[in-house]
């Protein structure tokens, strides 16, 4: 899905620019939810929209799209990633057990914006 004009804020801030924004922020060793990022943003059903906005990041360096995750902990982003285990990689890279495919302790490892910023 491309951005288009429906997309910007008041501000003229891409919704996709803002969740990039959101996820620069994630710490290192944790992991969030498109929902979760969704909620922030103010758009709490747009949790798609966020999963749009990491696929389309990519190449973007500054933009650690990894440590988005599904609400359940699922890396169901992996495919967007080069080579088939580079999102398991990375997270695993920054001490984060993922076992078939999903995040473990989730619960301690959850970086929750509405709480966090």
């Amino acid at each position: 899905m491309k951005e288009n004009d429906n997309t910007r804020s008041e501000s003229g801030t891409s919704f996709f620019e803002r969740v990039y924004e959101v996820a620069k922020l994630i710490p290192h060793g944790r992991v969030t939810s498109y929902g979760a990022i969704a909620k922030y943003l103010g758009a709490a059903r747009s949790a798609r929209m966020v999963g749009w906005a990491m696929n389309a990041c990519g190449g973007r360096e500054d933009v650690p799209a990894h440590r988005v995750v599904n609400r359940k902990g699922i890396l169901t982003g992996k495919h967007h990633f080069q080579g088939t285990n580079l999102m398991q990689q990375l997270l695993e890279s920054e001490g984060i057990e993922v076992l078939d495919n999903q995040i473990q302790n989730l619960d301690t490892l959850f970086w929750d914006p509405m709480k966090e910023l």
